[in-house]
């Protein structure tokens, strides 16, 4: 299995504090809770970008 980076992560208190609440709500620790956010990021903008050609393609593809 390869190895965890670890890094130093500053934010903001207030921002902080909703990560807790919210991890608490979904039974993860706080780092569990934002790996999964920045997974589901990263997964959501793969799609964004995989989709945009086809999307532009098909709005430049228009003849009336």
């Amino acid at each position: 299995m390869k190895q965890r980076k670890s890094f130093l992560l500053r934010i903001d208190p207030a921002l902080y504090e909703a990560l807790e609440g919210w991890a608490e709500q979904e039974l993860r620790s706080l780092n569990g809770q934002i790996e999964y956010l920045l997974k589901e990021a990263v997964a959501r903008r793969r799609k964004k970008l995989r989709d945009e050609p086809n999307d532009a393609a098909k709005q430049g593809d228009s003849t009336g």
